[in-house]
């Protein structure tokens, strides 16, 4: 290994640490950028410092005027709009009119209801929080083991990440140069299993509940007068409108992502506006904080884009994908076993690290050796290591690593969807929540090797509509 690709992995290692020690991530990003690349100037004068330094003055242009991540504050300012509206209230409770009947329905209702603010918010963490505020003394009131009501709860929140429109699948896209509308529709059909896997999961766990321990049905739709019902019910209706057209628009290619974004905001203000009619929606105050939270949000998320810019230019001065890249190939290894040691990677720093934080971080290594593994950029796909031409190779690998990061949020010790339960139901500990979680982890675990073993799961939509 070179002198240059030692100073590469001293980096990675610098910034592992620093994101263990809590500095946030953006700063340390720049930090190891810079440093780095003086390092690299002291080892090889050709590697000038002063140049790299002078870039920084269009960089930070670069990233801000990119046209593909326009759309990222756009779906942010949607999420926090929808929070505030009190959007995800309606969702629950007009879902568990619909399920109240069935036994377990409360918990069905609050992963539909996760499923849906996910569309909107695009955040695991946001999707939880929200839902978990409104969802979780519902679940408590009627009755429901803490075990399981937090954790369908935690296992609902993880659908934010991969249920189009996400903001981790944009990034994700622009990371590897990928279509955004296709990560979108490729993204379709495992959000759709996701769910059925975890209404499952519910229908199967509350049948094999002891007699006593579970809520009868029907204990949601009993407590409601007809006329709550009825109104719960018509305020769900423009909710699913707005789904609906959202997601079937994006999946089936009639708008591109930017211009459905931003209709979207549109939508939920306009949504927010009118539920004030119901006397209940978007205050001004409401609007005013959903504002603030939505340019915070985006502040962060783009000083992490500078970050990953700087730091991008450091590992590739110092040569240190190119030369991960290389190694795999020239090690012979079985491009499968790379792949699942992978996936098994994003899995770990899943628990630990934000999605957006390693996709910038952890994909940027990969891609260049999983490209490599499979042939090279331009191999055919009967030719290919997976099976895979390159542009397959970026939609399947995309949403597999997504998923790998859905998992990383609710696997023990540190799962952060659990943390974020736990702080909204004190009373639960994290082993019970972790226990509650257990089943929907199984399910996850199935779905990744579904992903894995059948390929046009996530291919099939793309592939129909490119014709």
């Amino acid at each position: 290994m070179s002198g240059t690709e030692l100073i590469g992995v001293g980096g990675l290692v610098a910034l592992l640490a620093l994101l263990a020690l809590r500095m946030p991530v953006g700063l340390a990003m720049i930090l190891v950028g810079v440093a780095g690349s003086y390092a690299l100037s002291l080892e090889a004068p050709y590697l000038r410092f002063a140049p790299y330094l002078a870039q920084f003055k269009t960089l930070l242009w670069g990233v801000f005027a990119n046209y593909n991540l326009s759309v990222v504050p756009l779906f942010i300012l949607m999420g926090t709009l929808a929070a505030h509206a009190r959007l995800g209230r309606d969702l629950f409770q007009g879902v568990n009119v619909l399920l109240g009947g069935v036994r377990g329905g409360a918990a069905m209702a609050a992963i539909g209801a996760c499923a849906g603010f996910g569309a909107v918010c695009g955040s695991s963490l946001a999707t939880a929080s929200t839902v978990g505020r409104v969802a979780l003394p519902e679940l408590r009131r009627l009755g429901y083991p803490a075990e399981l009501a937090t954790g369908a709860l935690a296992a609902g929140g993880t659908l934010g990440i991969l249920i189009p429109p996400s903001v981790v699948l944009v990034i994700y896209a622009v990371t590897v140069d990928a279509s955004i509308l296709e990560m979108f529709q490729a993204a379709v059909v495992p959000g759709g299993l996701a769910v059925v896997f975890f209404l499952a999961v519910i229908a199967v766990t509350v049948r094999r509940r002891p007699a006593g321990r579970m809520p009868e049905p029907g204990p949601a739709a009993a407590s409601l007068s007809p006329a709550a019902r009825r109104a719960a019910l018509w305020r769900l209706v423009p909710v699913v409108v707005l789904f609906s057209s959202l997601i079937g628009g994006l999946a089936l290619g009639l708008f591109t992502p930017t211009p459905a974004a931003a209709v979207g905001v549109f939508a939920v203000l306009t949504y927010g506006g009118l539920a004030r009619l119901w006397g209940d929606g978007l205050t001004l105050d409401g609007l005013g904080r959903a504002l603030l939270d939505a340019a915070s949000t985006i502040g962060m998320i783009y000083l992490i884009l500078f970050g990953a810019e700087v730091l991008k230019g450091f590992f590739s001065r110092a040569g240190l994908p190119a030369a991960l890249a290389a190694w795999t190939v020239e090690a012979g290894l079985d491009p499968w076993a790379v792949l699942v040691a992978m996936l098994v990677l994003l899995l770990v720093l899943g628990c630990f690290m934000d999605s957006l934080s390693m996709i910038l971080v952890v994909v940027p290594f990969l891609w260049p050796a999983l490209v490599s593994l499979n042939g090279g950029a331009w191999v055919p796909a009967e030719a290919a290591g997976f099976g895979l031409d390159t542009e397959a190779l970026k939609v399947w690998f995309g949403i597999l690593a997504l998923v790998v990061v859905e998992v990383g949020l609710i696997t023990p010790p540190v799962g952060l969807n659990v943390f974020i339960i736990h702080a909204l139901a004190r009373d639960v500990s994290m082993a019970a929540i972790f226990r509650g979680v257990s089943p929907f982890l199984v399910a996850e675990l199935v779905r990744v090797a579904l992903i894995i073993l059948v390929p046009g799961l996530t291919l099939a939509l793309p592939r129909w509509f490119a014709g």
